[in-house]
């Protein structure tokens, strides 16, 4: 059984112009995120999922240049560009990551996995978004490829298509749903923004990994950055109004 990570980027973001490719630690934001992801343990191959545009040229560039898979599909049909990509890696179980997720943390990416291969049987889709407990920016969702294939055909809204997962997950009486929440018992999906949208939140992201990323410690944890936090609440305030916000 093939798991396949699909990590969906563009560089032409509304609010945030190339924000995959702004500079962390000395590398490409998306650099950095795929390295985090590929710290996880589990067992799973791994594609940047891009557009055909000219303008996503950078991405493929970046791939080639750090060896890891790119697919070009769809500019505006994410869950077509997902399902193409899954289907031409011969994915048997697809999860979905998206590009502004660079400090995820890979343990989350594992508790993730490890729950849907422990619970194949009993669930179409496996996520920790529905409802969200974590730090937003730790998305993670899995699904099998055939669940997959069933939105791909069926779907037909245009927040189906761009969100690539809401025909699931917005219809619990036909797909069962499972839902991995933060051990810790908190809930700080609302309070703490790790995404990067805005320049406020690249503010924050470049900051978090210019005070804890070193070659000795590359993969900071969930819980190094909230101990950053504790300690230097400045930082979390450069991103604070825009917590909770889509």
């Amino acid at each position: 059984m093939k798991t396949l990570i699909i990590i969906q980027a563009r560089t032409g973001s509304r609010r945030l112009p190339n924000k995959v490719l702004l500079p962390l630690a000395g590398a490409p934001l998306l650099e950095r995120m795929i390295q985090r992801i590929l710290a996880a343990t589990a067992d799973f191959s791994l594609v940047v999922a891009t557009s055909t545009e000219k303008e996503d040229d950078p991405i493929r560039e970046l791939c080639r240049k750090i060896d890891v898979k790119c697919f070009s599909g769809s500019l505006t049909d994410l869950l077509d560009r997902h399902f193409q990509a899954a289907c031409e890696e011969g994915a048997d179980v697809v999860v979905r990551i998206p590009s502004d997720c660079p400090l995820i943390d890979p343990a989350i990416v594992d508790r993730v996995l490890g729950y849907y291969h422990l619970h194949a049987d009993t669930y179409d889709f496996v996520s920790n978004l529905h409802p969200p407990t974590y730090p937003d920016g730790n998305n993670v969702e899995v699904m099998p490829l055939p669940v997959l294939a069933t939105a791909w055909k069926e779907a037909v809204r245009p927040s189906e298509r761009e969100l690539v997962t809401p025909f699931i997950w917005e219809r619990p009486e036909r797909f069962r749903i499972g839902n991995i929440q933060w051990e810790s018992g908190l809930n700080y999906a609302m309070s703490h923004r790790w995404t990067i949208d805005y320049p406020e939140d690249y503010d924050f992201v470049k900051t978090v990994f210019d005070e804890l990323w070193s070659v000795r410690r590359p993969m900071f944890s969930l819980q190094d950055i909230l101990d950053l936090l504790a300690q230097r609440p400045d930082i979390a305030a450069r991103n604070a109004h825009r917590a909770g916000i889509d």
